[in-house]
């Protein structure tokens, strides 16, 4: 895997010695309301990174850990497509570094891939995500109704999101 170069992050492959870094960051209370996960959040990393069909990579700021944004491809060729994930850290959030990472993501996987379709399917209740995914060019498709439970054992919502590999905003 390469790493990738935005205008404001560095996407790297995410190693071994990246899982505290990234456990640390998904234990923060404004990342694990929407990346749960077991409460042994090292584990949870080492898994995503250990996963076959997801690709994950770090989102590097000056050489310093501020999240992961991972990947996956439907393979059937009728319905191929990514599905993308990101989280960073809190105090980062605002300043465009997801947005950045997405087109940066986005873009390697048009070029190196062939990909034209993307996903991402955040909680319908997270719009300060939502609102980082449409400034890529994400729209809504759909309501996903009870789509995953929650931390109060209750089932939420999310929302599909899509974007064509020729919306994708500059």
């Amino acid at each position: 895997m390469p790493e990738l170069q935005g205008r404001a992050v560095t996407l790297r492959p995410a190693t071994a010695a990246d899982v505290p870094a990234l456990a640390e960051i998904r234990a923060t209370p404004e990342v694990r309301r929407w990346w749960r996960g077991s409460d042994d959040l090292a584990a949870a990393v080492e898994a995503d990174i250990a996963d076959e069909a997801t690709t994950v990579y770090t989102v590097r700021r000056d050489e310093r850990v501020v999240g992961a944004i991972q990947w996956y491809a439907e393979e059937d060729p009728d319905y191929r497509h990514a599905s993308l994930d990101i989280f960073l850290a809190p105090d980062v959030h605002g300043l465009g570094l997801g947005p950045d990472a997405i087109r940066t993501l986005v873009r390697h996987l048009v070029e190196a891939y062939g990909h034209h379709r993307f996903t991402i399917d955040p909680a319908a209740r997270n719009t300060q995500a939502i609102r980082g995914y449409a400034k890529v060019g994400f729209r809504p498709v759909g309501v996903l109704r009870r789509y995953e439970r929650g931390e109060d054992g209750r089932w939420h919502d999310g929302l599909l999101m899509e974007l064509l590999a020729d919306e994708l905003a500059h």
